[in-house]
């Protein structure tokens, strides 16, 4: 797994100290500061939940988005069209799918029941 590392540099010491991420997996940022606080690139590794040799779900999850500009445009692909993404397979494509599709039709409960409570 790849970490990001940040450097800083120690007052007593004078030396770098190496800090390594909290969470090794958004899953773990979501359960401790809730899905608020993720990017739309985390939330989509979530569902990936695993990436491939080389490559992590969140790395993953950022070539899907920068292939289909947004989360729009992605829910109006054919599932087909996600299986030229190397790293996704049938079952990660219908968790994406379900859960686009989840989005719509909360935003369309949102939406219609706005209006009653006017």
């Amino acid at each position: 797994m790849k970490y990001q590392v940040k450097r800083k540099k120690s007052k007593t010491v004078g030396e770098d100290v190496v800090q390594y991420p909290k969470w090794k997996h958004p899953g773990g940022k979501l359960r401790e500061l809730g899905p608020t606080a993720l990017t739309t690139e985390e939330l989509l590794a979530i569902l990936i939940s695993t990436g491939y040799k080389g490559k992590t779900a969140l790395e993953v999850s950022k070539e899907i988005l920068a292939k289909h500009n947004s989360l729009d445009s992605l829910s109006h692909q054919p599932l087909a069209a996600l299986l030229s993404v190397k790293g996704l397979g049938d079952v990660k494509i219908i968790r994406i799918a379900a859960a686009l599709e989840l989005g719509r039709r909360t935003a369309e409960e949102i939406l219609k029941n706005h209006g009653k409570k006017k």
